[in-house]
């Protein structure tokens, strides 16, 4: 891909940024910078939980963002290369990664030692968050319990939260395998943790289904959260 400037120019740097808004972008370019070699979409999203055609389109904003390139791959065996992806070196310093990090704890650390009830301002802040972030459907219209439930465990999983849906007679389950925040999760869980269930409960009330996020079990395992959703009368 031909870039005049690369991303360190005035638009390339703006692109970069866009790019690096979404959570998920950021997990599979600090992937690939990880392992050091080139991998395709399936074997990303096999190691972020995402799924594969996620994985495609966070790795074009990428490409086109001038932070990760495309490559097809050499082979001497019959059959169709696979399309491989790589980090562009000096494209975004790493350092720029642990700015985000670092300005997050400091937001968490703030909210956490000024707030009288940390907790309770960081799910009205996911609630905020849930409703602007899920599809939410036309004016007028109600969708099923069904439906929200999709199109929750979709946005948990463009989150990177690599969810699975266990449903019951009573109440639902919601596994979250991995933690998109986990380092800020472990160190500030009133406040992460919090957050999250208040994207849950947002989302499902743009939804307008008759769900209610009831709570979210934080750790249950080293990389297991659960979150448990029950009917609710609308």
């Amino acid at each position: 891909m031909q870039r005049e400037n690369g991303s360190s120019g005035t638009e390339g740097g703006q692109l970069a940024y866009r790019a690096l808004a979404e959570v998920s972008r950021v997990r599979i370019l600090e992937e690939l910078r990880a392992v050091g070699s080139a991998l395709d979409a399936t074997e990303l999203a096999e190691r972020l939980g995402l799924h594969s055609n996620t994985v495609r389109a966070h790795l074009d904003v990428l490409r086109r963002a001038g932070l990760v390139r495309a490559d097809r791959e050499k082979r001497s065996m019959p059959g169709r290369p696979r399309i491989v992806y790589e980090p562009v070196p000096g494209a975004m310093p790493s350092d720029q990664f642990a700015g985000y990090r670092l300005l997050a704890h400091i937001l968490s650390s703030y909210l956490a030692g000024s707030s009288p009830d940390p907790s309770a301002a960081a799910v009205e802040a996911g609630q905020v968050w849930g409703r602007y972030l899920v599809d939410g459907p036309p004016p007028f219209t109600k969708i099923s319990a069904e439906e929200a439930r999709r199109r929750v465990i979709k946005l948990l999983a463009d989150l990177g939260f690599a969810p699975e849906l266990v449903q019951e007679e009573e109440e639902d389950q919601i596994l979250l395998h991995h933690c998109p925040f986990g380092d800020l999760a472990t160190s500030h869980p009133e406040i992460t943790c919090s957050v999250h269930l208040g994207l849950m409960r947002g989302a499902l009330a743009e939804l307008g289904a008759p769900l209610e996020a009831r709570n979210l079990q934080p750790f249950v395992k080293p990389s297991l959260c659960v979150a448990t959703l029950t009917s609710s009368a609308r």
